[in-house]
């Protein structure tokens, strides 16, 4: 199991995501619960479609967190 870190926008009347270390593997929603699915699924694919081609699979190498600050 592999956890790869996924940047979420808000994009007006939807959203998006993008996972840095897959290069070109967004997906997007009308909520962001239906995006987190849609990356999910985007990315079980995009490892999928790199075994398939006999790729390597990008090893995690970000990290995340949220920082709190007094605004």
């Amino acid at each position: 199991m592999k956890e790869y870190v996924v940047i979420f926008e808000c994009a007006g009347t939807n959203y998006s995501a993008y996972v840095p270390d897959l290069p070109g593997c967004i997906s997007t929603g009308k909520t962001l619960a239906e995006t987190e699915n849609n990356i999910k699924e985007a990315i079980e694919l995009y490892i999928d479609t790199l075994r398939e081609d006999g790729q390597p699979i990008p090893e995690p190498s970000l990290k995340a967190k949220a920082i709190s600050v007094a605004a």
